[in-house]
């Protein structure tokens, strides 16, 4: 099953899927993001991690418009050690190169240190480096 989050105009800036047979969360970002879409987007897809019992997720950023540095610190400094928490261990991120999306990506792969993150442009690779953590465990 998979949750909408709609901004104030309606529109859909987010879908969240529990994927059962790779054992990870697919999260696919659309359109502008404010600050306040990306708070409640990384929380809603962080509960719906813990929900499963899962500890991957496949973060998809290439349908974004724009940056995220705007989020950039609270990503970082609050909701990174608390996705951890809640058992969160490997993202992979998809962006666009040379976008304003894959910069901010970029920067979030660089500095955070609660958990594996690495960037790819190949969702089957994503997937791969994702679903390879419970085979290691």
């Amino acid at each position: 099953m998979t949750k909408e989050l709609v901004n104030p105009f309606g529109r859909v800036y987010l879908t969240i899927t529990a994927d059962r047979p790779h054992k990870l969360i697919y999260v696919n970002w659309m359109g502008y993001l404010t600050e306040e879409n990306v708070r409640t987007g990384v929380q809603a897809y962080t509960q719906t991690l813990a929900e499963a019992g899962f500890h991957c997720v496949l973060n998809d950023t290439r349908l974004i418009i724009g940056s995220w540095d705007h989020s950039m610190d609270w990503v970082l400094n609050d909701w990174a050690p608390s996705a951890a928490k809640a058992g969160l261990k490997r993202i992979a991120m998809l962006a666009n190169p040379e976008s304003f999306g894959e910069s901010s990506a970029a920067t979030f792969l660089s500095e955070v240190k609660a958990f594996e993150a690495k960037s790819f442009d190949n969702l089957d690779k994503a997937k791969e480096w994702l679903t390879a953590y419970y085979s290691n465990k």
